[in-house]
């Protein structure tokens, strides 16, 4: 079942009210480089190019989230003043839109956000683990007003992870199938049981395989048993869909702001490279013909997301 916006979160939607935060993920790998950010910022532009409302909230320091959507340096980027300020004092945090993309608003990480982490060592210290409660006082406010809120997260650093698995409904962990994906993913499993314990409703979506060659069927077995290992399941959480990588894309990505299917858009439309080449027009960046792969990569995962928040919110007929 794919889900619609009429079965969204909000007035007439499937979700209660009481559940805002039924449809936010965190997206987390304790390593860094394994396409936390890439795909934070492809799923929420996907999402709300679809006619979903998205929430998406940046917790890093480097705010790369910024880059990815276009807004860094513009009148909305307060480099993350506005999150831990709302953190600081208990309030509800203040979206912002996105310019040229409907449906999306973010609150925008940043250099603000470098002193979360001693303000979360003094409260853990005074309050144990229920200090990792201060995002979704937060943010729980506002969630019921969105079909999906996303959290990206930053790596290595585990109380800022905490304060997102502390407020997430579901967990959605990128991986690379290299040693330091799967050992990221290891430590960020552990800290998944523990943030259990104050998010008892927290459950993992799925892991997904990040920078991968789809071909290779025998490392894909070898990290499916990894993440049994991790997760203590014989039936692996692996994602059927997974996402290639493009250095050339993703410098693409963060140079013009634009994520996987703007730039397949932008590339179907530009001239072929010999007619560039003849006109003697070199000044354009040209667009890397992966684009297109990449954007296909990004659709089904978002398809498969949708399917499995949709699997979760169905009632039994009998009920």
């Amino acid at each position: 079942m794919t889900m619609t916006p009429d079965t969204a979160v909000g007035p007439g939607g499937a979700v209660p009210a009481q559940a805002p935060l039924a449809r936010a993920i965190a997206i987390a790998n304790d390593k860094g480089g394994v396409g936390k950010t890439s795909i934070t910022a492809n799923l929420a532009a996907l999402l709300a190019a679809a006619g979903y409302k998205v929430l998406a909230l940046d917790l890093n320091r480097q705010a790369n989230l910024s880059d990815d959507l276009g807004y860094r340096g513009t009148e909305i980027d307060d480099q993350g003043a506005g999150l831990i300020a709302a953190l600081l004092t208990g309030r509800p945090v203040t979206p912002v839109a996105v310019p040229t993309r409907p449906g999306l608003e973010v609150v925008p990480g940043g250099v603000a956000l470098g002193d979360l982490t001693g303000m979360m060592v003094g409260r853990v210290q005074q309050r144990g683990r229920e200090a990792f409660r201060a995002l979704e006082v937060s943010v729980a406010p506002v969630a019921g007003g969105y079909d999906v809120v996303l959290f990206d997260t930053p790596p290595e650093n585990t109380l800022l992870v905490d304060l997102a698995l502390g407020a997430a409904r579901w967990l959605l962990m990128p991986t690379k199938t290299d040693r330091g994906g799967l050992v990221g993913m290891q430590l960020l499993a552990e800290r998944f049981l523990i943030a259990r314990e104050i998010n008892p409703d927290l459950a993992l979506l799925g892991v997904v395989l990040f920078g991968t060659a789809r071909g290779a069927s025998a490392i894909h077995r070898e990290v499916r048993q990894a993440v049994d290992e991790a997760f203590g399941t014989a039936d692996s959480p692996v994602l059927t869909a997974m996402i290639g990588h493009s250095e050339r894309l993703a410098a693409d990505s963060r140079a013009l702001g634009r994520v996987a299917h703007e730039l397949e858009s932008d590339a179907a439309s530009q001239p072929a490279w010999w007619e560039s080449l003849r006109a003697g027009d070199r000044s354009q960046r040209r667009i890397a013909p992966t684009a297109a792969t990449v954007a296909e990569d990004y659709r089904k995962l978002a398809a498969e997301v949708l399917d499995i928040l949709a699997a979760a919110e169905e009632v039994p007929a009998d009920e």
